[in-house]
């Protein structure tokens, strides 16, 4: 007589119904992963290959921001790329908590990371660049 081993559930089969969060969390790892791969192969190699690091100060910055299109483009990669990870740390989280409240907590703690981080964010991109703010050297 075999005993059979009783399997812990994934973290998107123990919490998952059809049509629940979980299932648009998985949608949505994989959306932003494929979105991601232009985005930052395109930012490589314009500010690695392009213009190189060592040309790249506030000045650099200043005049790309003043481009909407640079702007939206940046917000696409930084929100991408944010939110990519940070549903990735709530899956691997996820994976070593087991209790529902906890998991409750831990969620609500990345997302309100996500969140103010997210809008600090927002704000550098809105703001942009003040050209007066570091120290010129004369």
């Amino acid at each position: 007589m075999e005993a059979k081993l009783k399997q812990r559930p994934s973290a998107l089969e123990a919490t998952a119904a059809p049509g629940a969060f979980e299932r648009h969390a998985w949608t949505w790892m994989r959306i932003s992963g494929v979105l991601l791969i232009p985005l930052v192969w395109i930012h490589t190699l314009l500010q690695d290959v392009i213009v190189g690091v060592h040309a790249i100060d506030v000045n650099y910055v200043a005049a790309r921001w003043a481009n909407l299109g640079w702007r939206i483009f940046d917000v696409f990669l930084l929100g991408f790329a944010f939110a990519h990870g940070m549903n990735g740390v709530r899956q691997v989280a996820f994976e070593y908590i087991h209790s529902p409240r906890a998991r409750r907590i831990t969620a609500g703690v990345i997302f309100a990371l996500w969140l103010v981080i997210s809008a600090i964010g927002a704000i550098a991109l809105i703001g942009g660049v003040n050209q007066e703010f570091p120290l010129q050297q004369q």
